[in-house]
């Protein structure tokens, strides 16, 4: 894969018209480019902060089929969205994998053992789930097996059944990758600032700006798809066509608590009081738990776990587990995000539809609004078919039908044939090659699939520049050194996986503010608070120097995880 750093050569790559121009760098963003340009469309995305850095960073991270969408009676967004995950994990094996979901029944909860087994039952069948992998009814005492901090006074039974669990925010950039593999361009840190018109009121492209050099830019395209997710009816509004059909947003939380303190070893999903359902689940030693469902009205910028938030989680992880005794103080962690649901008059934030719909506005402006992380391909499938009409293109015009059904992610080329094979060759090298434990080994995996190669080609280079500078320091006889060339050499008491992994993702994954690496390419914000506040000092240094910052600069792209650390201590202390 090409270097995807923006420079003079890749901004003269904006010069001409494009086929289509998307705004917007979450997981629908990203499916649309992917399709296009697998399409033979010449296209390009935009997005005015990182890749994912709104909702599609802030997920349960879940590719679901949705069990309580049978309770709204949507049974073919259960059949679609059970389909998408299937073809999610046959294409990107790497970051989606099967998690077998426990569903306690409870005394005085909303199901019993006949309606669950019923609805289980109807949903394994719409969502096409595997004989083998479909629901299996439970005794109270083979529930409580599995997860024995239930309260055994109140549990009665439970089921089994498959969800599948996957990195948002990792599957995002995945897409990403594809696309520009295939020929796309994207740019973040590039916002809109104005739609361009011709002169029959038509869009035609956008004025565009690049928040890291301040610099604007005219981009010319045929045709223009609003995926902004929350902020859609901002750029419907930019295009004076925003009317009935508005977004609504809600707010939905998730909290991380270490293991030690909620040992959970298996996936649930539970009543609270209030008749809500939310996911416990274990990740990197961690459990996290959510999500809540509210009302939001505030801002887009700095969405925040609330201290009601916290306490309405911890009170419903108290009335299941109530040998836990979870203070705030415990958690760790947590996030907050926006679910960019179509309003609907009279219905409460937990009946609004999770369906997607596409406007089309008189400018000929595309806005794709709504949807699940689960059925983002559908999504971007539907779109760009009407780019193609829009364009008037079909197979005889280079337009071709959808095909990313039969594509697999990057990170995961060959698809789930070959998956065993390549994961245990891989962590097999980063062991024996690299020196590397296997729990490190493991994780670079998870995700970066196959493209952990490239990583392990930078940790080489970076060991073999060590040892010729330890030998030159050893002829000399010098002992107090001045720390090697950062690109060839490793810092004292950061490991050379680390350093590589970050000159990965600022080579390959446009990673350009510590925030992106630490937040949305690794986690490790959300997963391993310690480690992200040890290693950030290290992260902005080798950040500045290779972005070229100055010191004005520097401090500009350190507020964003300083805030992240400010507010975390606060909630959580």
């Amino acid at each position: 894969m090409a270097d995807l750093k923006p420079d003079q050569g890749f901004i003269d790559q904006l010069k001409g018209e494009f086929d289509l121009l998307v705004i917007g760098g979450g997981i629908t963003g990203a499916g649309i480019l992917w399709d296009a340009v697998n399409r033979g469309l010449r296209a390009v995305l935009v997005e005015k902060g990182d890749f994912a850095s709104g909702t599609s960073s802030r997920s349960t991270k879940l590719i679901h089929g949705g069990l309580r969408y049978l309770e709204q009676f949507e049974f073919g967004l259960v059949k679609e969205v059970g389909r998408e995950r299937a073809i999610l994990y046959r294409n990107c094996p790497h970051l989606v994998h099967p998690e077998k979901m426990l569903l306690p029944l409870i005394r005085g909860g909303k199901l019993n053992r006949l309606t669950a087994s019923f609805g289980i039952w109807l949903y394994d069948r719409l969502a096409g789930v595997k004989r083998n992998e479909r629901r299996r009814m439970l005794s109270r005492e083979e529930t409580l097996s599995l997860v024995p901090l239930l309260d055994p006074e109140k549990v009665m039974g439970g089921a089994l059944y498959i969800e599948y669990r996957t990195d948002d925010a990792r599957l995002t950039m995945e897409v990403i990758k594809s696309a520009v593999a295939h020929g796309a361009l994207a740019m973040n840190y590039t916002e809109v600032i104005d739609l361009l018109y011709d002169g029959a009121g038509r869009v035609k492209g956008a004025h565009l700006l690049d928040k890291r050099t301040g610099e604007s830019m005219a981009l010319n395209a045929k045709a223009v798809v609003n995926a902004t997710g929350p902020w859609v009816d901002f750029l419907r509004r930019m295009d004076h066509s925003l009317d009935d059909k508005r977004i609504h947003w809600t707010k939905g939380v998730h909290l991380v608590i270490d293991q030690k303190d909620f040992p959970l070893a298996h996936s649930i999903y539970f009543d609270t009081p209030d008749g809500r359902m939310v996911f416990a689940i274990p990740r990197d030693g961690k459990t996290y738990v959510g999500t809540t469902d509210t009302d939001y009205k505030g801002s887009l910028e700095e969405v925040r776990v609330e201290s009601e938030d916290r306490d309405y989680l911890l009170r419903a992880i108290r009335h299941l587990f109530p040998s836990l005794s979870l203070a705030p103080s415990q958690v760790e962690s947590g996030w907050a995000g926006i679910r960019p649901l179509i309003h609907e008059e009279g219905k409460g934030v937990s009946e609004i539809s999770r369906k997607d719909e596409i406007f089309l506005s008189p400018s000929g402006l595309i806005t794709i609004a709504g949807g699940k992380l689960t059925a983002f391909r559908k999504m971007a499938e539907r779109t760009v078919d009407l780019v193609c009409a829009q364009l008037g293109m079909g197979k005889e015009k280079r337009c071709t039908p959808c095909r990313t059904e039969y594509l697999p992610l990057s990170g995961s080329e060959g698809g789930v044939e070959r998956f065993e094979e390549k994961e245990k060759e891989m962590i097999r090298r980063g062991i024996e090659e690299f020196e590397l434990t296997e729990k490190r080994a493991r994780e670079l995996f998870s995700r970066y699939g196959t493209n952990v190669g490239e990583i392990y080609a930078l940790i080489r280079k970076l060991n073999q520049a060590s040892d010729r500078e330890e030998e030159r320091l050893i002829e000399k006889n010098e002992t107090n050194h001045p720390l090697p060339d950062s690109d060839v050499g490793k810092d004292e008491g950061i490991s050379s996986d680390l350093l590589a992994e970050l000159r990965y993702t600022w080579e390959k994954e446009f990673v350009y503010t510590p925030a992106d690496f630490l937040i949305r390419r690794t986690g490790l914000l959300f997963f391993n608070r310690s480690l992200c506040r040890e290693i950030f000092p290290f992260v902005s240094e080798r950040l500045t120097e290779w972005n070229g910052w100055n010191e004005r600069e520097r401090r500009r792209w350190e507020e964003e995880m300083i805030k992240e650390f400010e507010w975390g201590d606060t909630l959580y202390a």
